[in-house]
């Protein structure tokens, strides 16, 4: 949630890669994040709209919203989902197609 606000077209591309780990956790996620996305084309001027903003605060509610969490249940098998890079990890501990947590 702490994250700033995006002023360049790198540091968008840097917050939807972020967000495009967990597209598969977050539903509507193309949807909301179509504005920002816009952003990235050769032939759009860089302009932060309100547009922009509210897909940005929504990414960033959505992503670390308490709805998409679950309890784990003791006993049961739990998947891990990792991904790594030069610029850094992430991993999701799931269970049941549930996400119990996530961290990067």
């Amino acid at each position: 949630m702490e994250w700033p606000r995006p002023t360049n077209v790198t540091e968008v591309r840097s917050f939807l890669e972020l967000a495009g780990y967990y597209r598969r956790f977050v539903k509507d996620i193309t949807k909301v994040a179509s504005p920002l996305t816009n952003l990235l084309k050769k032939v759009v001027k860089f302009e932060w709209t309100s547009k922009c903003e509210e897909a940005f605060q929504e990414l960033k509610n959505r992503l670390s919203s308490t709805l998409i969490f679950t309890l784990p249940v003791e006993g049961k098998e739990h998947t891990i989902y990792s991904d790594t890079s030069k610029k850094g990890l992430g991993c999701v501990l799931m269970q049941k197609d549930k996400i119990i947590a996530y961290a990067s």
